[in-house]
């Protein structure tokens, strides 16, 4: 059973037909010239890759990521990439573009999955977006503040403040200055704390204050969005036991690999959820065991955080992953509305 502030009827039909293709172009929304996009999110581990297979071959769509991690290059079992078997079933976008080194933020992603929608869309395909990073999929629906330039100086100035206290110590100043945004960084994401210290030093204002005035109020596209759940303590057993199937699918050696071809530590991408971990072991400062369990424990906390942004959101339908007839159903209805 799907969850919205305003429910909108549940299809009937039996024995769908596929999306076709020639019918994706009459799909748009003639009032407002708007393209559709359908979007499925949901926390960690909860099953969105296996859906998202499911409905692109059912709709005659092609995936397009909106998970920050899964863009690098070299970091797969980590992030729970797709597999390349997988991606062979159903045309994968985004999904390998940078190297753990390249910087890459938002407004990149908007720009990117703009252009790959585009293409999706001149195909006669259904764009597919699929990825659990909330402000990503926020960017590409409502649009983005105009921010400042980056002051190549006084980036520098944070930059080596890093170095000699710590990117902790200027995630304490963030929650100073904006504590609603720090509550949603975290205290490892250097990148990030950088650009929103950077901003207020530059505008007077925190990123928070800008995005309350910008208010996200321009409909980019027009969206479905999926949200998928499941009960705590099943979506907790899943995330323990990916964990589990990480460490053996080799993740440590797949962070050893990358730390021998000269991969900085403290890189944005080196320091994400489970990278940061292993690292962590590689260097002595937990057991294997106890590695694992910090896994777990911060990948738990990190789905929290997903859900609790996505309870904010009154656009989302929320299902859960076993009711693919009625996501089914619901995506129907929706692209002949």
């Amino acid at each position: 059973m799907y969850i919205i502030g305003q429910p909108i009827s549940r299809g009937k039909g039996k024995g769908l037909t596929p999306f076709k293709a020639h019918a994706l172009k009459s799909k748009m929304s003639m009032s407002e010239n708007k393209i559709k996009i359908v979007i499925l999110t949901g926390p960690t581990g909860v099953g969105k890759t296996s859906l998202s297979l499911s409905l692109a071959q059912k709709f005659e769509a092609e995936i397009v990521n909106a998970d920050s991690m899964q863009i690098y290059r070299y970091m797969d079992i980590g992030t729970a990439k797709p597999t390349a078997e997988e991606r062979s079933i159903v045309p994968h976008h985004l999904i390998d573009i940078k190297n753990p080194n390249e910087d890459y933020n938002a407004a990149q992603f908007q720009s990117d999955a703009d252009q790959v929608i585009k293409k999706i869309c001149e195909r006669g395909k259904l764009p597919l977006v699929v990825g659990g990073t909330m402000l990503y999929i926020k960017v590409l629906t409502q649009g983005i503040f105009p921010a400042p330039d980056p002051d190549d100086k006084l980036r520098q100035e944070l930059k080596q403040m890093v170095q000699e206290r710590g990117v902790v110590y200027l995630h304490n100043y963030l929650k100073e200055i904006d504590p609603e945004l720090a509550e949603k960084v975290s205290p490892h994401d250097t990148v990030r704390i950088i650009r929103a210290i950077e901003i207020y030093k530059l505008t007077g204002k925190p990123i928070s204050w800008h995005q309350k005035k910008h208010r996200f109020r321009n409909k980019r596209y027009h969206y479905l969005k999926i949200c998928l759940y499941l009960p705590r303590e099943a979506l907790y057993q899943r995330i323990n036991q990916r964990v589990e199937e990480m460490f053996a699918q080799g993740l440590v050696s797949e962070v050893k690999t990358l730390l021998k071809m000269g991969y900085n530590p403290e890189l944005k991408s080196m320091q994400a959820i489970g990278y940061r971990h292993v690292i962590d072991f590689l260097e002595g400062k937990y057991s294997y065991e106890e590695t694992k369990e910090l896994l777990k424990r911060d990948t738990r906390h990190y789905a929290k955080r997903q859900l609790t942004w996505w309870r904010k959101d009154k656009e989302v339908l929320w299902f859960k992953p076993d009711e693919k007839g009625t996501i089914e159903n619901v995506v129907k209805k929706w692209l002949k509305g």
